[in-house]
């Protein structure tokens, strides 16, 4: 047969004979309940896509490297041997910590440096300025020239790129690391990567400014203005939406404000002179990638589609309308229970954001949930990426999602859903002004319950957390970075010591007296000796006006069952046993065992130890076998027509030999029935409608776990 013959003897079917063909198969069961699904950003997704959902699409004329982007920033011709730099975080508090395991790391895959700083750092603070859990908890604890010369040492950044996010009056930050750069003599304009200030990534954390965002816009600008003529590789500005997702946000809202404060950001550095084409190409995005797929997927593009469609509004240059995008694997999804499970996580999130087309990418390690990553969960996360690239020959692919008519129509109507909710913002004065009105805070809250919700009655799958729980399992033990602000500061005060005071102060006083362009007057103080928190000082000026917002509530999905095993296993320690739960299962086999099962997986994931090990033909020897467990719970186990003959004797004998045993049923009975089977003795059903938290975390309260 020849090849333009194939497939013709078979007519295509149209979309209307493939839903009659499925609604015949569901036997009379509902076409919409059963194959369309909804998801959390309010779209319905279909069970097919075909070609004519995608044929209106602009984006599906388009090619990869070509705006606006939706396929990517590099050309089909570009070929390149890799698509995204491996950008693992590194948590040491030391300079010296980390410079051992950024060399172990680089020597091993990893292509990029990522320093994760600390609170003090962040904040603008020495050592000695600041409170001992800022210092080091977090994150490394840098605040003078040397401290980065020695975390850096044996690193070439005109060979690896760097990633910094710096905090929200980032210029200190900046200069260390260019005094650094510019003292080993290397070429500037070879620096590559993100040393990123984000006002709004601290305020939706802390909910709280000790300035005002005009002094953080004056310290981007001159960061940006010096980036553009001296390191044009380097980003300087970071639009943050990682924290949107960890607060159970949903793709939406990461898109919407992500774009919003990329705007709003625009708006300050082209009021202080800028031009579109020095600020955008100075502009990095950074996204959370949670669980969802093709959602993700669909985000990444989304972004590249609508940020483009923003610059070209400002008149910015093609090439300015390339979005430079970091992402890390969710936090919001991770796990401490079962945590070996949060590897399979991070690597599907990692798919999607290769997928996606993100620029450089950091996975969790499987135990980031409960402690500083060490060695071995380092190499493992970091393997996972080289996998998908060398292994999956992921990097090999331009675009591999692109045409899927799925994804190219969930892109579209995800960037119109994110399109309407940036409208909106920008209606309501911009980022800013929505966040003091708390507009995106109580948003994002309302989709953070309707998440829980779901993942409290289990519609929600949380494996090892919410569903299949391993009662007896042994968690890693949780550990923390060693405390280092004594010796820190007695650095602080050697540095000080060995300090030319005439020179420094000279150099802070040329820097106090800058004006139009701070950075090059920063990086001579820093050459003679300014830490961060002098920098810090001149920078912030006299700005004592606080930006003040209500902060986003930070949580992952699982903690409320972890908390419920918590409670388990502290009852354990105290008393001894687990808090126990008898199954009174009645009848063969196959009348009890579906729900013996749903029962004992459903009290699992309480942490409570379950008693099945018989079944039962008479009430009589079932409330005694229950009497004798010692349990504080017995749940009936049956089928429905067996219920109205065992449950009220069954109940009754139960609540005669033992009246504070709580008995539940497992199922749900008709109203009338159910009344009945109360009156005999019955507390309540459980069932797959059954909120499974609250259930269990009332009965903890109510048999003392919980006191």
């Amino acid at each position: 047969m020849k090849k333009d013959s194939l497939f013709t003897a078979f007519a295509v079917p149209t979309y209307e004979q493939w839903r009659a063909a499925a609604e015949k198969s569901l036997k009379g069961a509902s076409f919409d309940a059963k194959l369309l699904t909804k998801t959390y950003e309010g779209i319905t997704l279909q069970p097919i896509y075909r070609k004519e959902d995608t044929e209106k699409l602009p984006q599906m004329d388009e090619l990869p490297g070509m705006a606006p982007f939706v396929r990517g920033t590099k050309a089909i011709e570009e070929k390149p041997t890799q698509s995204w730099h491996i950008s693992q975080e590194i948590v040491a508090n030391t300079a010296e910590a980390f410079n051992t395991a950024a060399l172990h790391d680089l020597a091993r895959g990893q292509t990029m440096v990522n320093i994760v700083l600390d609170q003090a750092a962040l904040r603008g603070l020495d050592p000695d300025e600041a409170n001992s859990e800022e210092v080091g908890h977090r994150g490394l604890s840098l605040f003078c020239k040397k401290d980065v010369d020695a975390a850096l040492q044996g690193i070439d950044l005109e060979k690896v790129p760097l990633y910094v996010e710096a905090g929200a009056l980032g210029l200190p930050v900046v200069t260390l690391f260019l005094a650094h750069f510019e003292a080993t003599g290397k070429d500037l304009s070879k620096l590559r990567g993100c040393i990123g200030q984000d006002p709004f990534a601290i305020l939706l954390a802390e909910g709280r400014l000790p300035y005002s965002l005009e002094t953080s816009y004056d310290a981007m600008a001159h960061t940006t203005r010096w980036a553009s003529k001296h390191a044009p590789e380097l980003k300087t500005i970071l639009v943050g939406a990682q924290a949107y997702q960890n607060a159970g946000g949903n793709a939406v809202t990461e898109l919407a404000y992500s774009l919003s404060a990329g705007v709003e950001f625009i708006q300050a550095l082209l009021a202080r002179g800028l031009s579109i084409d020095e600020i955008a190409p100075r502009i990095q995005f950074s996204y959370a990638i949670g669980s969802d797929v093709f959602m993700e997927i669909a985000k990444l593009r989304a972004a590249k589609m609508l940020w483009s469609t923003i610059i070209t509004s400002y008149g910015g240059s093609v090439e300015s309308q390339k979005m430079t995008i970091h992402a890390r694997t969710s936090a919001w999804t991770k796990t401490i229970l079962d945590p070996y499970v949060n590897l399979l996580r991070s690597t599907t999130e990692a798919f999607s954001a290769v997928l996606g087309g993100v620029d450089s990418l950091h996975v969790s390690a499987f135990d980031e949930a409960i402690r500083p990553a060490n060695e071995f969960s380092r190499r493992i996360a970091r393997n996972t990426q080289i996998i998908l690239e060398q292994e999956a020959h992921l990097a090999k692919v331009v675009d591999p999602a692109g045409g899927s008519w799925y994804v190219e129509w969930l892109t579209d109507a995800l960037a119109q859903k994110a399109w309407e909710l940036f409208l909106q913002t920008e209606e309501k004065g911009g980022l800013l002004d929505s966040l003091k009105a708390s507009l995106p805070q109580n948003l994002i809250e309302q989709l953070a319950q309707t998440k829980s919700a779901s993942i409290e009655q289990r519609k929600v799958r949380i494996v090892g957390s919410n569903m299949y729980a391993n009662v007896q399992e042994s968690v890693p033990q949780q550990e923390t970075l060693p405390a280092i602000q004594k010796d820190r500061i007695n650095e602080v005060k050697s540095h000080r010591a060995g300090q030319d005071h005439d020179s420094l102060s000279k150099a802070l006083e040329n820097l106090a007296a800058s004006s139009d362009d701070l950075m090059p007057a920063a990086i001579e103080a820093a050459l003679a000796g300014a830490t961060l928190g002098d920098l810090f000082k001149v920078v912030r000026k006299s700005d004592q006006t606080e930006t003040v917002i209500a902060p986003l509530r930070f949580h992952r999905a699982a903690e409320s069952f972890e908390a419920l095993r918590k409670h388990s296993a502290m009852h354990l320690e105290k008393t001894g046993s687990r808090p126990a739960v008898f199954l009174a299962n009645m009848g063969p086999v196959s009348k009890h065992k579906a729900r013996a099962d749903f029962s004992a997986e459903f009290f699992a994931v309480g942490g409570f130890s379950v008693i099945r090990e018989h079944h039962f033909q008479t009430p009589e020897e079932a409330a005694q076998s229950a009497v004798e467990s010692g349990a504080a719970i017995t749940v009936i186990c049956s089928d429905d027509a067996s219920y109205p003959a065992i449950v009220p004797p069954l109940a009754q004998a139960i609540k005669q030999a033992n009246p504070q045993m709580l008995v539940l049923l497992a199922g749900l009975p008709e109203a009338e029935q159910l009344a009945s089977y109360q009156a005999a003795g019955v507390e309540d059903c459980i069932h797959v409608r059954t909120n499974c938290y609250q259930m269990l975390r009332n009965l903890q309260e109510r048999i003392g776990v919980i006191s």
